[in-house]
């Protein structure tokens, strides 16, 4: 995948998850960025919500594009699999670390769910 065509991902991604974000803060149609969205839902105690989970990861991989660490795992910093992308255009970790994270923090994602 070449950057144009994560770029052209992350964006229509944005779109889609800022939308559901203005819906569910009943804020239809409003012109708000993905930043200011992200501390209204932190400035509303929504930090539980996994809209706003789905919208950090998307914030993080943005920048991540613009910094050329695209694609690169969180932990250890080795590529993360191309399937492991084709599945979530935001994943942060690769399949051991991913698997590692869970693990260790199987007991924060049973009380938050």
């Amino acid at each position: 995948m070449n950057n144009d065509h994560i770029q052209s991902r992350l964006d229509k991604l944005t779109q889609t998850l800022c939308q559901q974000a203005c819906e569910l803060l009943n804020k239809p149609g409003a012109d708000v960025t993905l930043g200011e969205l992200i501390d209204i839902f932190i400035a509303n105690s929504l930090d539980k919500e996994p809209l706003y989970h789905r919208l950090l990861r998307l914030d993080a991989a943005r920048c991540q594009l613009e910094l050329g660490l695209y694609g690169l795992c969180a932990d250890c910093e080795e590529e993360i699999e191309q399937q492991v992308l084709n599945l979530d255009i935001t994943a942060q970790r690769c399949d051991s670390c991913q698997s590692r994270y869970d693990n260790e923090h199987r007991h924060e994602l049973l009380r938050d769910h």
